[in-house]
């Protein structure tokens, strides 16, 4: 599935808290957030895909969840916060090689057929979530379970995925069927991710002793030798040895890098005209930067919803270049969320998730607090029909409207952004100070309830105002009135 991940470290945020983020972009995926009850996470879980069949533990953590409505593909729960405030993302679809491949295949599902039973296959992007976050303590432990995991059952798939919580942030990527590499994330940096493999550099050293750092698969060292995947001189490179190099990746994956690059390092490098130190076409440019300000969660979205605006490449544009590359912010998103884990407040308050649905050029986040047992039925109630009580459906009928009317709608898009954004911020910021007078931490539902609330009211008026737009520009319109 295509997406989009940023990741920023504790010391590169402007508050200090750890924050993980994602476009999860199906095809018009119809996406709602829930609670998942640690008394409802099956005991026996079976995938829709693979036909796997694994047994969990019986000591599940209550978590957040963003699955599909229609669940005849599988739960796809894309990312979620548990109650001891660890988050997870999953998955970025990532690339690989044939040497790679060949070395060490997918494991497939393979039907029953003649005197052939069926073969279940391995895990992938549907199941993640769902058998990992409930049972980990921390990002380092995410890691870990996932990767044994897939050692164990394989996969059918290459995924890149997040883990993090109040310390910390690791990235882990498959390599093939079995096979696993993961770095944790400096807490000073900012990690870019189109749908590429990302890691290119790594300490192989740390990783098969301490595993301060880097960790992976056990015999990662053999498996690359072997197979002669040191392709990068003496150097290292998990890019070079497990990614792709193709001519597809250049108008798909690098452009985007060079975007999120370009916004969060605007004056280190130069990214435009002759002699870029990175174009959209670099195939070089860096998995993680120090960025030049503290990052926000305005930020995130703004650049997880980029069109290449400011840019020869904006589809809305005139220039000739225009819409020669895959946007960040596509139309067919179903979801995006930043997972907040602060760290200057209570625990018990510290999971913020902010959530959006459709695509992210035209929608707006929620901040709702995520160590709850229910979330307000206008983000977790949502049907397979369009239904304006729906943050999901809403959304998507703004992103529709607003693009197909784009210079007239543009700015009540960009009104409703701030107002969600603004009210967003004071909201929590009135909630935090009024638990931390009070501590009484069942205000976050009274809190949720008015993010909601206040959420409703925005996207009604911002719909109601671009229905107007889109009315005005018809086609069948005729300047004559009857009146």
């Amino acid at each position: 599935m295509a997406c989009t991940t940023i990741l920023a470290g504790k010391k590169a945020t402007y508050n200090g808290s750890t924050m993980i983020a994602r476009n999860d972009d199906g095809f018009f995926d119809v996406k709602k957030l829930v609670i998942v009850d640690s008394k409802k996470q099956p005991r026996k879980y079976k995938s829709k895909i693979a036909h796997l069949t694994i047994d969990l533990p019986d000591n599940p953590l209550r978590y957040t969840s963003t699955p599909s409505v229609d669940l005849s593909s599988g739960i796809w729960a894309a990312n979620g916060i548990n109650e001891l405030n660890v988050a997870m993302t999953a998955t970025e679809t990532v690339t690989t090689n044939p040497l790679v491949m060949g070395a060490d295949p997918y494991v497939k599902y393979q039907k029953a057929k003649g005197n052939k039973k069926e073969v279940p296959g391995g895990i992938g992007e549907e199941d993640l979530v769902v058998l990992v976050l409930p049972y980990i303590k921390s990002a380092r432990e995410g890691v870990l379970r996932l990767g044994s995991l897939l050692e164990t059952y394989g996969t059918y798939e290459s995924n890149g995925i997040a883990f993090s919580d109040k310390d910390e942030i690791w990235w882990l990527e498959t390599i093939g069927g079995h096979h696993w590499i993961a770095r944790r994330v400096k807490d000073e940096e900012v990690v870019i991710m189109p749908n590429q493999f990302g890691l290119d550099c790594f300490d192989m050293e740390d990783a098969l002793n301490e595993g301060k750092e880097n960790l992976c698969s056990k015999d990662l060292k053999e498996f690359i030798e072997k197979n002669h995947l040191l392709m990068d001189g003496e150097r290292f490179n998990p890019r070079v040895a497990f990614g792709s190099h193709s001519d597809a990746d250049h108008v798909y994956n690098t452009p985007r890098g060079w975007y999120m690059g370009r916004y969060f390092n605007p004056t280190k490098y130069k990214w435009d005209g002759e002699n870029a130190d990175f174009n959209p076409q670099s195939d070089n440019i860096p998995w993680s930067f120090i960025p030049e300000k503290k990052v926000t969660v305005e930020d995130i979205k703004y650049v997880l919803s980029s069109y290449y605006q400011g840019t020869p490449y904006n589809p809305h544009g005139k220039d000739p270049k225009k819409g020669i590359y895959r946007p960040i912010g596509i139309s067919r998103t179903g979801v995006m969320a930043v997972l907040e884990i602060r760290n200057n407040v209570p625990k018990e308050i510290s999971a913020i998730e902010w959530i959006c649905f459709g695509c992210n050029a035209y929608n707006a986040m929620i901040p709702l607090y995520a160590d709850v047992d229910r979330l307000p039925a206008y983000v977790s109630n949502t049907t397979l029909t369009v239904d304006t009580n729906s943050f999901y459906w809403t959304s998507r009928l703004i992103a529709a409207m607003g693009d197909q009317n784009f210079k007239t709608c543009v700015m009540d898009i960009e009104r409703y952004q701030g107002a969600m954004a603004n009210k967003g911020h004071q909201l929590i910021n009135e909630y935090d100070a009024k638990i931390l007078e009070t501590k009484d931490y069942s205000l976050k539902y009274e809190a949720n309830n008015k993010l909601c609330e206040m959420a409703k009211e925005e996207a009604d008026n911002a719909l109601n105002k671009i229905l107007m737009d889109a009315s005005k520009n018809m086609t069948v319109g005729y300047s004559r009135a009857d009146n």
